[in-house]
């Protein structure tokens, strides 16, 4: 049992996968500061200084300052704020990943374009055919 836990641990696209959930865990994080530090701000001014992530709607009807307050009062709420940072998040997400899936995308078809042209330039060996007819030629002048 060890050694087929040994095996399935070596394969490839299992080793492929961990190191896309790490590396994706820390994309995650470069991504909330980019949203947060940086995007979060713009959206501020663009919206008169609304500030989605305080957004709420608190159902026992009573009007609390901010979300904080509501939730240590322990009030049902609807963080529409928070709803709205996650779809801006994946979206970021969804596009920087769209972008970097296209530029390896043509990074490898530029690979593909230079081995082609390789293959093309290089000039083609004899045939199996031909050496055999050389060998035969030869053996038939000695």
């Amino acid at each position: 049992m060890i050694n087929e836990f040994k095996d399935f641990i070596a394969r490839g696209n299992v080793v492929d996968m961990a190191v896309g959930i790490i590396i994706g865990a820390a994309f995650t994080a470069i991504v909330s500061s980019l949203v947060g530090d940086l995007i979060n701000p713009i959206i501020a001014i663009l919206t008169g200084g609304i500030d989605f992530s305080g957004w709420f709607y608190a159902l026992n009807g009573e009007s609390y300052p901010s979300l904080v307050a509501a939730t240590e009062a322990g009030a049902p709420v609807f963080a529409i704020g928070k709803f709205v940072m996650a779809v801006i998040n994946f979206l970021i997400i969804a596009f920087v990943v769209f972008m970097l899936v296209k530029m390896v995308n043509r990074i490898k078809e530029a690979a593909i374009k230079k081995e082609e042209a390789k293959a093309e330039a290089a000039p083609a060996g004899p045939t199996e055919l031909e050496v055999l007819l050389e060998i035969r030629d030869a053996l038939k002048k000695s």
